[in-house]
């Protein structure tokens, strides 16, 4: 297909800075938290079995077809779709729309709680009960959803500064905002992550992290959940049905080599995860050691891991304050990777779409991000994160992975993409690439859809009231669905429409 590229449309300044970009978008705050603790919940080394599997049978593959979509089209998610069959740009908006308008409102809000304990860290303000300070000085944290109660001054103030940052990168554009800025971010983030691994796994007990986190337990492999959860893992670790995937490889030029870029990505996305891993359960064998409890005691699942357990931690550990600020520095440049990410997708959409102005579109999402965040920041705004988490995660990017496969296979005769793909790379995808898009990613995110489905039925997450549930996580599905129908029924008027 030939590139009839705008002279608007930037590009990036070479394949490294899109690679870093990409990376930087996949690599988050759950790869050093989230990543860690499924590994030990699922079987330890044995859950990278089924984790590889889904890396290479789904994780690639996508992330390939995403790639490919935006550069084949020279367009944002929602163009994309567009040019793909105009029926279904409602659901390129969908996919920009709940990421922008949902997890990057709270992924920010976590970003400042780690901005927060950088500057806690200094003095270990946190006290000699992490847990208590955490859920009541710092969240003030209420009894359920329904309490919002008040707005926590420090986590909105830290909130703004994110926000603040967000707008300055994204506002400078490809070259001289997200790719500049991730030239920065990359590499000091691979500093502070190795000086915390091998720090840590220089403590007396790190051992016994290090075996609880990677002793394989291979009689977990016979459990459903454990591959469920892999395949789960994968997809949101390397943002797939974010859109930004789709936006990023719309700005490279015409020679892009778009599946070795994708093998890359990935593989330095994984990488990095099970890198990182090694400080976060070497310094949970050092406090096990120090206190004498089982490692199952000192392990704490998701958010607790990073600020209960780890700050814990820190205040046993010789030189515990330059450790904390390492660590809450590197969540940090890894949260804000990604959330200029998340807001470069929708900014691009918009852009595509709109003859407001990159600048003005960026601000104005920015403003609006900042105060669609605040909720988050009030007494009972964990909750509030949660359910809307559950959701966009659990359903929305599911639905759209699978949308994407089902039109790439159905729309297009499958070999149309994978021909294209091909054409602009050293690295050439098979007949394999075309079965994994065409029935057996399509049919892996069903179960996964089904499953989630079944067990949403069977009890309210987390023992949420039906009513908290329907009016924050499903409301939240349903607005951002509105709100890109409104978009893919307004008129094109950009003459890339």
């Amino acid at each position: 297909m030939a590139r009839d590229r705008t002279l608007s449309r930037e590009v990036w300044k070479n394949q490294l800075g899109f690679i870093l970009a990409a990376v930087g978008s996949a690599v988050g705050l759950g790869n050093i938290w989230r990543f860690s603790y499924m590994t030990y919940e699922n079987g330890g080394g044995a859950f990278l079995i089924p984790y590889l599997i889904a890396l290479f049978t789904v994780g690639i593959p996508l992330m390939m077809l995403e790639f490919a979509f935006g550069h084949r089209f020279i367009a944002s998610a929602p163009l994309a779709f567009f040019k793909l069959h105009r029926r279904w740009e409602w659901l390129g908006w969908w996919s920009v729309s709940f990421v922008m308008f949902g997890i990057v409102l709270y992924y920010c809000v976590i970003i400042s709680w780690c901005l927060n304990y950088l500057f806690l860290s200094l003095t270990l303000a946190w006290g000699n009960d992490p847990g208590a300070f955490f859920f009541g000085e710092f969240l003030g944290l209420s009894k359920g959803p329904e309490e919002i109660g008040t707005v926590q001054t420090p986590i909105l103030l830290g909130l703004g500064i994110i926000w603040f940052l967000n707008w300055i990168i994204v506002h400078r554009g490809i070259q001289r905002g997200i790719e500049l800025a991730n030239k920065i971010f990359m590499p000091l983030l691979l500093i502070l992550t190795t000086i915390l691994v091998f720090w840590s796994i220089t403590l007396e007990g790190a051992h016994v992290g290090l075996r609880a986190y990677l002793a394989p337990d291979f009689s977990a492999l016979s459990k459903p959940k454990v591959w469920i959860d892999a395949f789960s893992q994968i997809f949101f670790t390397l943002s797939l049905g974010f859109g930004i995937m789709i936006a990023y490889a719309s700005y490279l030029p015409e020679r892009a080599n778009l599946s070795r870029n994708a093998i890359i990505t990935a593989l330095l996305n994984c990488g990095f995860s099970l890198f990182s891993g090694f400080a976060v359960f070497s310094i949970l064998g050092y406090m096990a050691v120090e206190t004498q409890k089982p490692i199952g005691e000192v392990v704490k699942q998701s958010i607790g891991l990073a600020f209960v357990a780890y700050p814990a931690a820190i205040n046993l550990l010789p030189g515990g304050a330059v450790f904390g600020v390492l660590f809450f520095t590197s969540l940090v440049v890894a949260g804000l990777s990604s959330s200029v990410s998340i807001i470069e997708a929708f900014s691009s959409a918009a852009v595509d779409k709109f003859p407001w102005g990159r600048k003005r579109i960026v601000t104005t999402v920015c403003i609006l991000g900042m105060l669609g965040g605040i909720i988050f920041t009030t007494n009972g705004g964990l909750f509030w994160l949660d359910i809307v988490d559950h959701f966009l995660t659990h359903f929305g990017l599911m639905v759209v992975g699978l949308l994407e496969a089902i039109l790439a296979s159905w729309l297009l005769p499958i070999n149309t993409m994978r021909n294209y793909i091909n054409s602009v790379s050293e690295f050439q995808v098979g007949a394999w690439w075309s079965f994994l898009i065409k029935y057996f990613i399509p049919t892996v995110l069903l179960i996964i859809v089904i499953s989630d489905l079944i067990t949403e039925f069977q009890k309210p997450y987390e023992g949420y009231s039906w009513k908290a549930l329907v009016f924050i996580g499903v409301d939240w599905l349903v607005l951002t669905l509105v709100l890109a129908i409104f978009f893919s029924k307004s008129t094109w008027e950009n003459q890339n429409g």
